[in-house]
């Protein structure tokens, strides 16, 4: 499987607005807790190494969308 960088999430606006509201009120440390978190589930579910690597790779680079 490949990485797919095209917009693929249903209402991308709805879920910016949930990702904000889950760091609402959260100090600086906490929200950076809340995306490694996020991050390493996310990671867990894809669970295809080739394609994380590409993702880490495009998020260096500033290529992902």
């Amino acid at each position: 499987m490949a990485l797919n960088t095209d917009p693929n999430i249903p209402d991308p606006d709805g879920f910016y607005a949930e990702l904000l509201s889950a760091h609402e009120g959260l100090s600086d440390e906490a929200s950076v807790a809340l995306n490694a978190r996020l991050v390493l589930i996310l990671a867990n579910h894809i669970c295809d190494r080739a394609v994380l690597t590409e993702a880490l790779s495009a998020a260096t680079k500033g290529d992902a969308s």
